[in-house]
């Protein structure tokens, strides 16, 4: 392990090894400040389960558009860098709001301004993630191929770290400490990390070529060609353009170079808008093909379908069966132990079954945790001797290891469906494609809450919400001739 991790450092440098295990280990320590969230809004603003859940979908939307600030970073660079320039803006989105909650008391006492500074800090992060994803592929480009792999699997574990670590000290500090001051806790992070920026040394971009406008035959061709085929010809015409330029500077007037400084700064933003074109046209036109939309179609009605009740139950679970936070940090920790066994079951055993069968038996399978939460509802358990807290353990481990179960197929078909060139910014909107799925699924799962007349204090229609979760589970099955029929873990046929 050490010598591994040694290894990884010579190849990329500790301050990049470190921006890159923080800034990850960040992510998953989020459960740390969520938790109190959660709490917030149900304790002290007293708001009912619909409205929690909307608030939630409401500010992890900034998830859901995670292409639109790779493109930006890709095609506008600041001071001739894309990378750290925007790691430090998306830091700063991060870090202000909780600086805010912690120390304003309005903002925290308005489901509104806490609505606002939650979604602000999610575009920060979500940014961030973005950045970092295309820094990681930048270096392992530019560096050593060899060496992919092993920076996604410490990203990924130290992730799984920091939501370890962050539900369990979530829950014992909602036992011992105002929220107030959970929020400016959390800020140590975000702070150092935006210390942690000026480490990275980026080099500047300000002679990269930007991208010309293609035609559609054009598109086609350039995305089977290596990006160093296509920045060789665009530097060429570059070239040729600024030899244009410099002839025209002998032959001008004596304000030739006011004119000139504006020429270039027009020409800079056309350039800017001219390379935003390419990138969004490359995009929409890789998408549109049969191959991507049909499975990336499937995802989304997957998660659209299925009403998310998960606020709902977080409500029933503290209110109804009286578990306190630090019970709910240790569930959220075997959680997260349950997606690591998901992952292990799926690479170990189910790579060669077809994505088709994986994702029918994963809906089985979530269906089969709806049905335990039905039979915790109706305290069914008690009477066999099972505890409440035994019943959420085991729901919790269960319940994430088989939607990890759910999440591989579409990690592996995000992967293989990527054409060269724009590999970076389609996986990110595969993935907002999910991620926009959730939050849909979250409205649709506030809008049942509210329908059933599900409110804190009053869960009497709790079992039915959850039985119409369980037949919603069975629709997303309907469609599954949208993935590819031979499609496995090991070949996309």
């Amino acid at each position: 392990m050490i010598h591994w991790l040694k290894q990884l450092r010579s190849a990329f440098g500790f301050a990049f090894l470190w921006l890159v295990c923080l800034i990850y280990f960040t992510q998953g320590f989020r459960s740390f400040v969520w938790t109190a969230v959660s709490y917030q809004l149900k304790d002290k603003l007293q708001l009912s389960p619909s409205a929690s859940q909307f608030v939630f979908s409401v500010a992890f939307f900034p998830w859901s558009i995670k292409p639109l600030y790779g493109i930006i970073s890709d095609c506008i660079p600041i001071n001739g860098k894309k990378r750290t320039p925007y790691l430090v803006i998306s830091t700063v989105l991060s870090l202000v709001p909780w600086l805010l909650l912690g120390l304003d008391s309005t903002s925290r006492s308005s489901s509104l301004y806490l609505m606002i500074l939650l979604t602000v800090q999610n575009l920060g992060s979500a940014m961030a993630d973005v950045v970092v994803d295309a820094m990681i592929a930048e270096a392992v480009r530019l560096e050593k191929a060899s060496f992919a792999g092993d920076l996604q699997s410490v990203s990924w574990f130290s992730m799984a770290v920091g939501g370890i670590c962050g539900s369990l000290l979530g829950g014992y500090a909602l036992t011992n400490l105002k929220i107030e001051t959970i929020f400016l806790l959390f800020t140590v992070l975000p702070v150092l990390q935006l210390l942690s920026c000026a480490l990275v040394e980026e080099i500047p971009a300000n002679n990269e070529p930007v991208p010309e406008m293609l035609d559609s035959n054009e598109f086609e061709e350039k995305s089977k060609m290596s990006n160093d085929d296509n920045y060789r010809d665009i530097n060429k015409s570059n070239t040729r353009r600024r030899k244009g330029q410099k002839k025209g500077k002998k032959g001008g007037a004596s304000n030739g170079k006011s004119e000139t400084h504006k020429k270039q700064s027009k020409s800079l933003a056309s350039q800017w808008f001219q390379s935003l074109k390419t990138a969004t046209f490359g995009l929409v036109r890789a998408f549109k093909q049969p191959i991507i939309l049909r499975p990336m179609a499937w995802f989304f009605i997957a998660h659209i379908t299925v009403p998310n009740l998960s606020t709902v139950m977080f409500y029933y679970q503290t209110e109804v069966l009286q578990l306190d936070a630090s019970f709910l940090g240790t569930a959220r920790v075997v959680g997260w132990l349950g997606l690591m066994i998901g992952t292990f079951i799926y690479n170990r055993y189910l790579t060669n079954m077809t994505l088709r069968k994986s994702l029918l038996f994963a809906h089985i399978g979530i269906s089969i945790t709806i049905l335990l939460d039905m039979v915790l509802v109706s305290r069914a358990n008690v009477g066999y001797g099972v505890s409440d807290k035994t019943m959420v353990l085991f729901g919790s481990a269960l319940g994430d290891a088989i939607n990890q179960l759910k999440f591989m197929p579409f990690l592996i078909l995000s992967g293989r469906l990527c054409p060269p060139g724009i590999e970076g910014t389609l996986f990110a909107l595969f993935m907002s494609i999910n991620n926009l799925g959730n939050t849909v699924g979250s409205f649709m799962g506030a809008g049942l809450a509210s329908l059933l007349g599900i409110s804190s204090g009053s869960f009497d229609n709790m079992f039915m919400g959850l039985a119409i979760q369980v037949f919603c589970t069975y629709i997303p099955v309907m469609f599954l001739f949208l993935i590819p029929k031979e499609a496995t873990g090991v070949s996309a046929s």
